[in-house]
């Protein structure tokens, strides 16, 4: 047979995730409690929203794609996360209620970096954030929606998470050296991403994850996982090899697109839904119990 390469991120993500099975662990176990303590607040599951940009208004309903899956995150009780915007656009994800990282692009231009960053602080957003997975593009440096963006060093990266005392994310992490880097810089948390694959051959986020952790130990640096995460199996593997918590990505998209609010909701309940049932078989009753021990790679 001939071998046929591939070199799409998404679909090596989804390979070696569909590679880790589960055993039953069922004898003394009890139902199980997916409420998870995060960076000083307490949320209904470690299940969390993408960070996503530019959604319209879908099937004529007045509300953006953002400002319905913040209300779902909102009603769900879970943290939230949005992309690019400008200020007035997050001030409207800011008046749902939801609790609500803003992830600001790595923006050539430095001062509206600094600028959202600090609207952001202002609106009182639950943290604050950066996606160094979009720093470059085919041609050299990336360009979104007219915008270039702009190389990151360690130290402009501290000099934002000094700009506030949100806790700030930092999300595109794809390594130990970064890992690291972003805890010397001050982060409280990082995002393990290849961004829906913008590399070719990036490494599967669940494989690295490990050694992340592992580099992270006793720095109090919370990790969060996405890309390709859509169930609450997904979230359970997330969590067994390191995690603090995964959030969903266009996996979400359908439920939001044909049901707003409501859809989002019940796509998010589900995969809690799952979550906790596999909790229940694999024998662990608390989130933070959740360890590797039940894994088996094929």
């Amino acid at each position: 047979m001939e071998y046929t390469r591939i070199s799409d991120a998404n679909l090596l993500t989804e390979k070696y995730m569909d590679s880790i099975l589960l055993e039953e662990r069922l004898i003394d176990s009890k139902v199980a409690d997916t409420s998870i303590a995060f960076l000083g607040d307490h949320f209904a599951m470690p299940v969390m929203t993408p960070a996503f940009s530019h959604l319209k208004n879908y099937n004529g309903r007045e509300q953006s794609g953002l400002e319905e899956y913040s209300v779902a995150a909102r009603d769900c009780n879970i943290l939230n996360f949005c992309g690019m915007m400008e200020n007035a656009q997050f001030q409207q994800i800011m008046d749902t209620g939801a609790k609500t990282v803003r992830i600001v692009k790595p923006y050539a231009d430095a001062a509206k970096v600094k600028d959202q960053m600090q609207y952001a602080g202002s609106a009182g957003a639950f943290g604050i954030g950066m996606d160094i997975d979009h720093i470059f593009g085919e041609n050299g440096l990336d360009v979104v929606v007219g915008e270039t963006m702009g190389e990151q060093t360690f130290e402009m990266l501290q000099s934002y998470v000094e700009l506030t005392k949100l806790p700030f994310f930092v999300k595109g992490v794809l390594s130990v050296s970064d890992a690291l880097k972003s805890a010397d810089a001050g982060a409280k948390a990082i995002i393990v991403s290849h961004h829906h694959g913008r590399m070719p051959y990036a490494v599967p986020p669940l494989m690295i994850l490990p050694k992340i952790r592992e580099a992270l130990a006793g720095r109090d640096v919370k990790i969060i996982v996405d890309c390709g995460i859509a169930s609450g199996a997904d979230v359970f593997k997330a969590l067994a090899l390191g995690a603090d918590a995964a959030a969903v990505g266009r996996s979400m998209l359908p439920a939001l697109e044909t049901g707003g609010v409501e859809g989002v909701k019940d796509f998010l309940q589900n995969v809690g839904r799952e979550l906790a049932y596999i909790m229940s078989f694999t024998g662990f009753s608390r989130v933070s119990d959740i360890d590797d021990s039940v894994l088996h790679f094929t």
